[in-house]
């Protein structure tokens, strides 16, 4: 370490040696909650040089409350893309802090409280960085600059590592570094001399001349996942080389909504650091999606921690607003029961302010999760594993990634809302391990199915798994174009016909045709609608059971003058609506509509999510717990095998209803929770229980049998089953 970075930091050198040493266990590694803080006001222009912002930001103040509040760990605000808040030589201090240094404030107040200081770096979106810098920005494909990007495969590389150094000199015990995105829309890029030059090397010709859904993009899309890649590797390297025990963690964007724009994958963009770092929010993620992204991320970094972030404000990061109890109780329940250790994001006032009620709610939030910690970080139980592919994103889903989503995160709907414990497969790392993890797999149309994958899916069933099929899944090749014939029709046992243009589409089964279970609730020689993708097949080994019918059409809408977009009346029949397949020891059950899609989508009617459920209770009828309860109510289910305690999580969601919009009229956000729930479940188990007890507010547990009855009156609450 030379002298101008000793003199840069202020602190001894036996404290830095302390904070880089990594000594004993890392502090991720036994973390379950801890606070991010930094200040509001960078991104509404105070690079004017206001004295007046973050005047206030204090890094022993933020350390103290933190601490106070029950965090476990501080992450720190150290550089955005505006300013650096300690003494930087690399870039401009806030000239509000005149000369204070915030992290130099935070590491001492760390070192003297025994908290773990990870400090928080920006590296998407340097203002300032490109101002001195304007040829490090990302380009479009006529070769124009992209306002705030910049390439990741620029020199702007190495102005990063310097900045890196001169925080690692603070003796800091880890970093967050935030969004390396390559932008969440258009103009796309990146289309610059360095990228330009590493494609013709790889590839030996020119780029594309811009989006254009050929081989040459295939190619620009793999130069701009690994340009990402690359990037997090070279700068995890570069931390590792410098202090190894300090850990590095990167803003993870590889989960929904996300698709290729942003430039990465689910894998590739998660192994990159010590552990993945994702984040939630109803504004940007929906209330659903919040343990749907947990699991993504646990997919993709199996075995390793993943944290993931909230806020304590109501709508946004910045908006200066203070959540009620309940609601982050919710949120953070959520989280804490799917795996996840939480930070809690607080923004300051513009001045640095720290809001003394949002303080006082996380303390309250925090004491509590920390008294039910032993509840936390089992071994998940679920019935069925949702497979995700990001080829089918990419190359179906291409600029309207919500073609591939629909399907996806309409089956997590569907599982949730039906109680059926669920997990998600990667197509990146899937293997025939993973899939023997649960007794059912399912593809919520997986539009393209490679030859790697359907041979696993075939180890798989004729092992004895059990498979789900929907929609148009396995009919598009590689570069997303249809197939004249299924990938899965082997093991489908049917045959391809067509895809039907229609999404309007419906089913319907006769009174005693098929399987009981797979029809349970649905009202027999009823055809109702399942909005989304169908395909018309032919049985050739399966059982064809109930019919698929494509919609009426108008007389102008066959002439082609009138849309499409509301749904139309049942018409003629076209086909099977399922074909059931015996296949080894497993079966496969092949759903010509989409009830997936449908669940997600603009009518998302009860029938067309209860028969994905049958589906997969038909073919996992014994499993080993099973739970009534209202819609409201999310099941996570955790084993502890070494103490043989199986734990059901009830996290309940109680919104109350919204008036109209101030703006976007429907479209509105759920409002927030003010009050626990109180509802009735129940919960069957395939085993009889050696003991049993809840955690959290709710009645005495009613037991007949392997059935238990419970009044709970509480956000979360814990069925802890001895076994």
């Amino acid at each position: 370490m030379d002298d101008r970075l000793v003199t840069l930091c202020g602190l001894p050198m036996a404290m830095l040696a302390a904070g880089a040493a990594g000594l004993g266990t890392p502090w991720y590694q036994q973390a379950l909650v801890g606070m991010e803080v930094g200040p509001t006001g960078a991104q509404f222009g105070a690079e004017g040089g206001d004295p007046l912002y973050a005047a206030r930001f204090n890094g022993s103040e933020i350390v103290r409350r933190c601490r106070e509040a029950g965090s476990e760990y501080v992450v720190v605000w150290a550089r955005d893309g505006v300013y650096a808040y300690y003494d930087s030589a690399v870039q401009p201090k806030a000239p509000g802090l005149r000369e204070r240094d915030v992290l130099r404030e935070a590491v001492r107040e760390g070192r003297r409280l025994g908290m773990p200081i990870i400090a928080y770096c920006v590296l998407q979106y340097p203002t300032t960085a490109l101002a001195e810098h304007p040829e490090w920005a990302m380009r479009d494909a006529d070769g124009k600059p992209i306002p705030d990007r910049v390439c990741f495969n620029s020199p702007y590389r190495e102005h990063v590592k310097d900045l890196l150094k001169e925080m690692l000199a603070y003796g800091i015990d880890g970093f967050h570094l935030d969004m390396v995105d390559q932008g969440f829309g258009p103009p796309h890029g990146c289309w610059c001399d360095h990228c330009a030059r590493l494609y013709e090397a790889r590839y030996g010709a020119a780029m594309p001349t811009g989006v254009t859904w050929d081989e040459s993009w295939n190619r620009m899309l793999e130069l701009r996942y690994e340009t990402s890649a690359g990037f997090e590797r070279e700068l995890t390297q570069f931390i590792r080389s410098e202090a190894p025990g300090v850990t590095v963690d990167y803003n993870y964007h590889g989960n929904p909504p996300f698709s290729w724009e942003v430039g990465q994958r689910p894998v590739q963009h998660a192994v990159n650091g010590d552990f993945v770092t994702g984040e939630t929010g109803i504004w940007g993620f929906s209330a659903l999606t919040t343990g749907l992204n947990v699991e993504i991320y646990r997919a993709a970094t199996p075995g390793r921690p993943v944290q993931v972030a909230m806020q304590r404000g109501v709508r946004m990061y910045h908006d200066q607003t203070t959540r009620p109890l309940a609601d982050m109780q919710w949120e953070l329940y959520t989280l804490l029961a799917h795996g996840a250790f939480v930070t809690m994001v607080d923004k300051t006032a513009y001045d640095g302010w720290l809001d003394p009620v949002a303080y006082e709610r996380i303390g309250e939030l925090f004491a509590e999760a920390r008294r039910r910690r032993d509840e936390f970080g089992h071994a998940p139980v679920a019935d069925v594993a949702l497979w995700f592919s990001d080829r089918s994103r990419d190359w179906y889903g291409r600029q309207d990634p919500s073609r591939y989503f629909a399907g996806f995160l309409g089956a997590h709907k569907a599982m949730t809302y039906e109680h059926l414990p669920w997990s998600v497969v990667l197509e990146e790392n899937a293997s025939l391990a993973t899939l023997k993890q649960t007794p059912v797999v399912l593809l919520p149309n997986a539009a393209i199915v490679g030859e790697a994958t359907v041979r696993l899916l075939s180890d798989y069933v004729t092992g004895g798994g059990n498979l789900i099929v929907t929609g148009i899944s396995g009919c598009f090749d590689h570069m997303g174009q249809p197939r004249p014939h299924s990938a899965l029709e082997n093991l489908i046992g049917g045959r391809l016909v067509r895809p039907l243009e229609s999404r309007d589409n419906h089913v319907r089964f006769a009174r005693g045709q098929g399987p009981e279970a797979l029809t349970a609730g649905l009202r027999p020689d009823w055809p109702f609608l399942v909005e989304g993708p169908a395909v018309v097949y032919e049985a050739t080994e399966a059982t064809a059971i109930g019919e698929l019918l494509a919609p009426h059409r108008t007389v102008r809408q066959i002439q082609g003058v009138e849309d499409t977009a509301w749904p139309m009346s049942a018409g003629e029949t076209v086909g099977p609506a399922a074909l059931l397949n015996q296949l080894g020891s497993g079966q496969v059950l092949t759903l010509a509509c989409s009830p997936d899609a449908a669940t997600s989508g603009e009518h998302p009617i009860v029938e067309a999510r209860r028969l994905l459920a049958n589906a997969v209770r038909l073919l996992a009828p014994e499993p080993r717990v099973r739970v009534d309860a209202p819609v409201t109510v999310e099941v996570v289910v955790r084993d502890d095998p070494e103490r043989r305690i199986l734990r059901v999580h009830l996290i309940g969601y109680s919104a109350p209803p919204q008036t109209l919009p101030a703006r976007n009229r429907p479209y509105v956000l759920p409002g927030l929770m003010e009050e626990p729930p109180i509802y009735e479940a129940t919960v069957t188990l395939r085993d009889r229980p050696r003991s049993l007890r809840v955690v959290g507010r709710a009645d005495p547990p009613r037991r007949d049998g392997r059935r238990i009855a419970l009044t709970v009156r509480d956000t979360h609450a814990v069925l802890v089953v001895g076994y």
